[in-house]
């Protein structure tokens, strides 16, 4: 057997329901988690419920959505917006700086959260940020790519090589 674990995504009320059946005609818990294909874990999370409630208890269960959001709390936001409006021109890290100042420089918001605030509350400009730029142009008479580095002085008018005007001596010459 594989020492990795195999993955079982959120199961159907179909399948829940075929475990259970399979188990009460078998009684091998193993047999009916292959047979739904479960882990044997779902099986132990769902039989006190399939218990209490029946084949009808394994049709609703709990959601998955978030139960509670990550929103700030309203003074917060109305915060953001009132540094906002008097000062326009700051970003959204500048914001999220200032609201740290403010609170012994303990971080309040992301600066990703102040963007967000300041977008429903119509303070964000639309197509700001987040937006992908083309990618430059490479190579190209213009672009200066493959080009040496020109040197300014003497030996200039010869190029970057070492020739006889260069006061470093010509190409090939020894050292000494």
């Amino acid at each position: 057997m594989s020492p990795k674990r195999t993955y079982y995504g959120f199961t159907t009320a179909q399948q829940r329901k075929l475990l259970f059946e399979t188990w009460e005609a078998t009684g091998s818990v193993t047999g009916a988690c292959h047979k739904a294909r479960v882990s044997r874990g779902l099986y132990y999370y769902w039989k006190p419920r399939f218990e209490e409630q029946g084949y009808a208890g394994l049709e609703e269960f709990e959601s998955r959505a978030a139960h509670k959001l990550r929103r700030k709390a309203e003074s917060v936001e109305q915060r953001v917006i009132e540094l906002r409006r008097r000062n326009p021109d700051w970003g959204k890290a500048r914001l999220a700086q200032e609201l740290a100042k403010a609170n012994n420089w303990v971080p309040v918001l992301s600066p990703n959260t102040v963007r967000r605030i300041l977008r429903e509350a119509g303070l964000w400009p639309e197509g700001v940020g987040g937006e992908k730029r083309l990618p430059r142009r490479s190579g190209g008479a213009r672009s200066g790519r493959g080009r040496p580095p020109t040197r300014s002085g003497a030996g200039a008018e010869c190029g970057p090589v070492l020739c006889a005007c260069d006061p470093r001596g010509p190409r090939g010459a020894s050292g000494g």
